[in-house]
């Protein structure tokens, strides 16, 4: 149903329908409760005027029950069906049933239940009376002095008041009830409206964003949403950081390729009219094509990093990715004999894409590969949040004074080797987006050590 989409509207049904039953269900307490207290002091009351009759019984020279009525001040003792009756019964010398009642009862009798409560104990019933109204009676038994059997002592009223007295309550009640649920409601429309508000700014905001009218969601919010505009006002910063770099990437990328291209367009335009320029231009666009590669890669690797940097959850295990790479560089490097062992925890893993994961290691293990001389070590450990990827083998290593010139994009160290000069420079730099480095030094059996430090998943 469509009000089900509204929060507002399920608040308040949910807070009307839980007012209402719980109102409902104190009605019903209340009434009870009062209905029977009412009750209770009802048969107080009658109580009291069965002490009077039995304080003022007597038994005659046959053992019968003797009231005199005169002795009794209620006249509506005397009235007939005036709602107020008592009634004894006994018995005579020889057994037989002896009655006494009140005037008001006249011509008629109590018929109370024959359950002959024990002495001095009350008993009540309702039981219809003269006129078939409704009675409350009280009755008990005592033993008189020379009676030849117990008496039964029985007082009785008309119900019919204590009746209307609950009606008439439940009816105060209800209004009272209701009164107080309508209260309730608007309590509850005044508090859904203040509470809701927030949200409603927020959507506000929100629409000021879509429209371009603000960058970031301004303004203080209650403790329960701020958490929420903050969060939304970091991924905006986050997605305006990343829009920045890619553009400032896309003009690098534009910038680094425009002077291949224009060396390579002067190129063709002096090979038309030159035997010589036609004889170096192979050369030329061979160089070119390799200096715009190398800008391709190192842009291209940048941006798929950054792309990486927004997504949240990123979790790469190390191991399976290090076990393809170790099985290609194999291959890749058979003819060299080179042995490459590894010792990394299967639960390590790396917080980010599994393409630059294998970009920054293929780098590292394919330079190891190519400076060892019989054999590469790959090793990782945890540090805390951090994971540590360190790279050994025993080649000549690389001296202190160069390994900055190692690291510089399109740096090479040996010129006889084939490859761009970008492998350790976009281990660098990807490292470095990712909040790591990488570090180089001396390896402790005699040639590289390459310390790569990532976040850990």
């Amino acid at each position: 149903m469509a009000y089900l989409r509204s929060l507002r509207q399920r608040l308040l049904l949910a807070t009307l329908a839980t007012a209402g039953l719980a109102l409902v269900a104190a009605g019903f307490v209340l009434s009870g409760l009062f209905r029977e207290h009412v009750r209770q002091q009802f048969i107080d009351r009658l109580g009291v005027e069965l002490d009077q009759v039995t304080a003022r019984l007597e038994a005659d020279a046959d053992g019968r029950p003797a009231l005199d009525p005169a002795r009794l001040s209620d006249p509506r003792w005397t009235r007939p069906r005036s709602g107020l009756y008592w009634q004894v019964d006994g018995a005579g010398p020889g057994g037989e049933p002896a009655l006494l009642r009140s005037r008001s009862l006249w011509d008629e009798q109590l018929a109370a239940p024959r359950d002959m409560p024990a002495d001095r104990e009350l008993h009540v019933h309702e039981l219809p009376g003269p006129g078939q109204v409704p009675l409350l009676l009280i009755e008990r038994t005592l033993r008189a002095e020379g009676a030849q059997a117990p008496w039964r002592v029985m007082v009785a009223a008309d119900l019919r008041p204590l009746e209307q007295a609950g009606r008439h309550f439940d009816g105060v009640l209800a209004w009272s009830l209701l009164a107080l649920l309508l209260l309730l409601a608007a309590a509850a429309l005044l508090q859904v409206t203040i509470g809701l508000a927030p949200l409603g700014r927020l959507r506000l905001a929100l629409s000021a964003l879509r429209e371009g009218r603000t960058q970031r969601l301004e303004g203080r919010y209650p403790d329960e949403i701020q958490p929420l505009v903050n969060d939304l006002n970091g991924v905006l910063d986050r997605h305006a950081e990343v829009l920045e770099r890619a553009r400032a990437q896309a003009g690098n990328l534009a910038h680094a390729l425009k002077t291949p291209l224009t060396v390579l367009s002067q190129a063709a335009g002096q090979a038309q009219g030159s035997e010589a320029a036609r004889a170096e231009l192979p050369a030329l666009v061979a160089e070119q094509v390799l200096t715009a590669r190398r800008h391709v890669d190192w842009h291209l690797a940048r941006a798929r990093a950054a792309a990486a940097l927004g997504v949240v959850g990123l979790r790469t295990p190390v191991l399976p990715v290090a076990e393809g790479l170790v099985k290609v560089m194999r291959k890749v490097h058979a003819a060299r004999l080179v042995a490459i062992v590894t010792d990394l925890d299967e639960r390590l893993a790396f917080a980010g894409e599994t393409q630059d994961l294998q970009e920054m290691l293929g780098n590292l293990l394919d330079n190891a590969c190519r400076s060892a001389r019989t054999q590469v070590l790959l090793s990782g450990t945890l540090a805390g949040r951090r994971l540590r990827i360190t790279l050994d083998d025993d080649g000549p290593g690389i001296p202190e004074a160069r390994i900055e010139e190692a690291l510089r994009r399109g740096g090479r160290l040996d010129e006889s080797t084939p490859g761009s000069g970008l492998g350790l420079a976009i281990v660098q730099e990807l490292a470095r987006l990712y909040g790591g480095s990488l570090e180089l030094s001396r390896s402790p059996i005699g040639g590289l050590l390459a310390v790569l430090t990532l976040p850990s998943a």
